[in-house]
């Protein structure tokens, strides 16, 4: 095994981790935690088994694997940041929402 083999599958550990304890505390839903645990056990697999990555490319119509898992990756970024727009423009709306209440409340 390639010592970024092992970095890889140790930083994946380490992550995974850090996915169990924020379901412990409730930090993120079931649905979360089952998507960060299929996430990072593909990693796993993808850094242990590197052959599958050719495999894949050749199946996605890309020339080298490690650009598949780049733009999957790419994917899987602008995906998530595009889930924190909008739960941050909800937490926006209900938060001018409060303040209006506040501030209505106070007039009176």
């Amino acid at each position: 095994m390639e010592l970024i083999q092992v970095l890889i599958v140790l930083f994946a550990l380490f992550a995974f981790s850090r996915v169990i304890i924020r379901v412990k505390k409730k930090d993120i839903t079931k649905g979360e935690f089952i998507f960060w645990t299929l996430v990072w056990i593909l990693v796993i697999f993808v850094a242990l088994l590197p052959n599958l990555s050719i495999y894949l490319a050749k199946i996605f119509g890309v020339e080298r694997g490690t650009d598949v898992f780049v733009y999957l990756g790419l994917v899987l970024l602008f995906y998530l940041v595009f889930r924190m727009y909008v739960k941050m423009e909800k937490t926006e709306q209900g938060l001018t929402k409060v303040v209006r209440e506040i501030s209505f409340r106070k007039k009176k």
